[in-house]
């Protein structure tokens, strides 16, 4: 009986241990941000989307590429709508392989606004292979293609810590709370005044993180704002049109019923006859 008692015991113990370890490695549910952009009138900050677009540019474009983005595209309307002069400066501070020339060989040149964001790395294998074997993700579509979107970037970019007692990380791997099993191969990159800000803008890490987050929000869908207006207009002309067909039934039934009132009045109903 003595035998079977400690049985049960080290039972008990070991999944409590157990219990404790899993629960300390659940992801923690993302951060919520009242975004500009979102709901059917969501819009876009202009402001942030250009200090965003120098976060990425400055600190995250070393190691992930936005490969679905043109430099053209900073530009047009509904982006961080910089100018053409402007535009036409940040293409031509990147390095972009063309070519062939004429004997055949590729050569480099100053970007153009037509030109694709330039990569970082010439494969994915390069890519893992500078980054201690994780790949870094293209950034086009990151906050679409991550479930919780805007606020799980966010909340990565923000939820660095050091590990809690009792957690041991291998070397290249940190400890971040909104990550599932709690881990990252990515390291903190974002501190405080880490890139100084053309407008001015105190560059917090908290900063630093919705700025490029709302960057990343737009380049992943940069037709939003249009979608949202035609949205808003569709939903207007809907509104209309039910008025409209509401008032019209209504006019024709009251004619209808108005005709029938007479068509009663107008019936001779047969007297009764005596048999």
């Amino acid at each position: 009986m003595k035998k079977f008692n400690i049985i049960i015991y080290k039972i008990i113990i070991t999944l409590f241990l157990t219990t404790g370890s899993l629960h300390s490695a659940e992801m923690t549910d993302p951060i919520k941000v009242d975004w500009s952009f979102k709901g059917i009138t969501g819009t876009f900050d202009r402001a942030s989307l250009q200090r965003g677009f120098q976060v990425y540019k400055e600190v995250c474009s070393s190691c992930h590429s936005m490969q679905y983005l043109s430099y053209r595209n900073l530009g047009e309307p509904g982006g961080p709508e910089f100018t053409e002069a402007e535009v036409k400066a940040i293409a031509a501070s990147f390095e972009v392989t063309d070519g062939p020339d004429n004997l055949g060989e590729m050569f480099t040149r100053p970007g153009r606004p037509s030109d694709m964001f330039v990569s970082p790395h010439p494969n994915k294998e390069a890519a893992a292979a500078a980054n201690g074997g994780a790949y870094p993700p293209d950034m086009s579509v990151l906050v679409k293609a991550r479930k919780g979107g805007a606020n799980y970037i966010y909340s990565v970019l923000v939820g660095y810590e050091d590990p809690p007692p009792g957690v041991n990380l291998d070397d290249g791997v940190y400890y971040n709370k909104y990550m599932v099993g709690n881990k990252i191969k990515m390291p903190n990159n974002l501190i405080d005044g880490l890139v100084e800000y053309a407008d001015g803008t105190d560059s917090t890490v908290d900063q630093m993180a919705k700025d490029v987050t709302t960057f990343l929000a737009w380049a992943a869908e940069p037709e939003l704002e249009e979608r949202h207006k035609t949205g808003v207009k569709v939903i207007i002309y809907l509104v209309l049109l039910t008025i409209l067909v509401y008032l019209s039934m209504k006019k024709i039934w009251s004619r209808v019923d108005t005709e029938v009132s007479v068509s009663y009045t107008h019936l001779t109903l047969p007297t009764n006859r005596e048999v």
